[in-house]
Order: C-alpha cells, then sequence, then structure tokens
C-alpha cells in the first residue's frame, strides 16, 4: 500500500480520500462500497487497491490523512489563541471557542463529528489511531495547562475527569447541534456560537472551583 502525506499526495489518492470519507461519515463503514467510492472518486475500481490495498485501509488512511490533520489543526488554534499565562477563564473559554467556532467550515465539522460518533460506538483500528496520535497527547497537554490554575493540587485522574466533564459539553453541543436546535428554537449561526461558549465557560468554571465563585 503507497502510504503518503496530505502534502504530497496522488491526486487520484486524495479524491479517493476526500469522497470515501463523505460516505463513510454518511453511511459508515459496512454500508459504503469500494464501487460506490470509486464511481463518486471517478476512477476505476482498482484505483482503491493500487493505492491503499483494500477499503480497510482506505478507512484508516482517511482517518490518518484526514480527520487527525483536522483535529490537530483545531488543537493548535487552541494553544494559539491562549494569552501568555492563561486564567481558568481564558484556559476553558478558549477550548470552547477553539471546538465550536474554531478554523473549521461546517460541512468539514459535520463530517468529522460523524466519523468519531461511529467510532465511539463500534471502535476499529482507526480509533487506535485516534487515540494515540490526538486524544491522549492533547489530554496529557490539557492537563499540564490547567492544572496550575486548578492549585496543582488535584490527583492526576480526578484532573483528567474534570476536563473530560468540561469536554463533553462542548462535544454534545457539537454533536447535538440539531436537538439543541429545536429545543432553544436558536439557529448555530456566530451569535449562538457565542453564547453557547459562555454558557460553556460560566458553568464549567462553576465546577471546577467546586462551586465557588
Amino acid at each position: 500500500m503507497a502510504h503518503f502525506g496530505t502534502e504530497a499526495a496522488d491526486p487520484t489518492a486524495e479524491r479517493l480520500l476526500k469522497e470515501a470519507e463523505a460516505l463513510f461519515a454518511k453511511k459508515g463503514y459496512e454500508g459504503v462500497s469500494v464501487r460506490e467510492i470509486t464511481s463518486k472518486a471517478r476512477c476505476n475500481l482498482a484505483a482503491v487497491n493500487y493505492h491503499f490495498g483494500n477499503k480497510k485501509n482506505l478507512y484508516v488512511e482517511v482517518f490518518r490523512c484526514r480527520w487527525v490533520p483536522r483535529a490537530q489543526r483545531l488543537q493548535q488554534y487552541f494553544n494559539t489563541e491562549l494569552p501568555p499565562e492563561p486564567s481558568l477563564h481564558d484556559l476553558v473559554e478558549t477550548l470552547a471557542r477553539a471546538f465550536l467556532a474554531g478554523p473549521m467550515p461546517d460541512e468539514d465539522r459535520c463530517c468529522h463529528l460523524q466519523l468519531m460518533s461511529r467510532e465511539l460506538g463500534q471502535p476499529t483500528e482507526a480509533f487506535d489511531l485516534v487515540a494515540d496520535t490526538v486524544m491522549r497527547p492533547f489530554f496529557e497537554d490539557l492537563a499540564q495547562r490547567f492544572a496550575p490554575s486548578l492549585g496543582g493540587n488535584q490527583e492526576k485522574e480526578s484532573l483528567v475527569l474534570n476536563l473530560l466533564s468540561v469536554f463533553a459539553m462542548v462535544l454534545y453541543f457539537n454533536f447535538a447541534r440539531e436537538a439543541v436546535s429545536r429545543i432553544t428554537g436558536r439557529s448555530y449561526d456566530e451569535a449562538f456560537k457565542t453564547r453557547l461558549v459562555k454558557q460553556i465557560t460560566a458553568f464549567s468554571l462553576q465546577g471546577l472551583r467546586g462551586g465557588r465563585s
């Protein structure tokens, strides 16, 4: 199987990755055939085997070449938007803003979240890739950033669980956009995203500070 990075990929392989990502997100791994992928990518049926070896390898490469770099761009946005000596408020607000209103078009965000949702429900080796290259390193970095603002005396497991609790809200308001819109009567425009960032920040600060203002 040819292995390549997103910066120097064969045009046919790039089309396969793009169309496969959209189809896997919409229908899941089992719901998509190689024929459907190659038809969407406007290439012959043998192209998947030629560039990736098989459908399973193509699926994993979708995460390696498209999902992981996108997630890393969001994390980079979080890191670059923080002030030099961030307060607890800065950390939570910037985290929420990065993942709710950061540099990702809504179409990409939908595809990104759908793929992850399917992996959370039925993990494959793609989930191992995501956990090792994105999730674990990011939460280790978050723990180091948050610890000083929380007094530095929390045990590591409690700190990580607190961070996961904050991130769970961020993920919910991303995953459940349709439900949130129906319940609140608000569309996910920039004003509402700003409102959600404020809500997540205020709610999280109360929890992280043990209910103290």
